[in-house]
């Protein structure tokens, strides 16, 4: 199992800005954290971060056959970006949208997620605790997919019979 961890713009300068709302861990420790967890589920993580929305998008794409499952953080895109959105939508994997603040609690136009329509959900305004619960969800989410699926293949082993 592959999930595969995508940050967007300004995330590289976690820890220096902002601290009031986005805490002062720095990306790297994010990553660490969320390594272990992978690590304690027998799973691969893969990070990038991007402040180019094509860079971004072209990560998604490449993701096509090579990861199970995306948590994507995409920062200021996600109130913009359609591009990305699409992006998601046509690797057809499941993505688990992910913010450090709540979004909702912000300014006017930080309060819509173009991202949340393509996402299977949405975790918001934990901190960084945000990506942890994203771990957990991810991993829930591809062990229920991968018990459907195994569960639909016996279904059509026996009727074979």
């Amino acid at each position: 199992m592959k999930i595969v961890v995508i940050q967007g713009p300004n995330l590289n300068m976690l820890g220096h800005r902002e601290n009031n709302i986005y805490g002062n861990m720095k990306l790297e420790d994010i990553h660490k954290q969320m390594e272990m967890t992978a690590s304690q589920n027998n799973c691969e993580i893969e990070f990038f971060q991007s402040n180019l929305e094509g860079e971004i998008i072209d990560r998604i794409q490449e993701c096509v056959g090579t990861a199970d499952g995306i948590i994507i953080n995409p920062a200021a895109y996600t109130h913009t970006s359609i591009a990305i959105a699409d992006a998601l939508s046509a690797v057809n994997l499941p993505a688990v949208e992910v913010h450090i603040s709540n979004i909702y609690k912000r300014e006017e136009f930080r309060q819509k997620s173009l991202i949340a329509k393509v996402a299977y959900g949405q975790i918001t305004g934990f901190g960084v605790f945000g990506y942890h619960l994203s771990m957990v969800a991810m991993l829930q989410l591809l062990n229920e997919l991968k018990a459907m699926k195994e569960q639909q293949a016996k279904q059509v082993q026996e009727e074979k019979k």
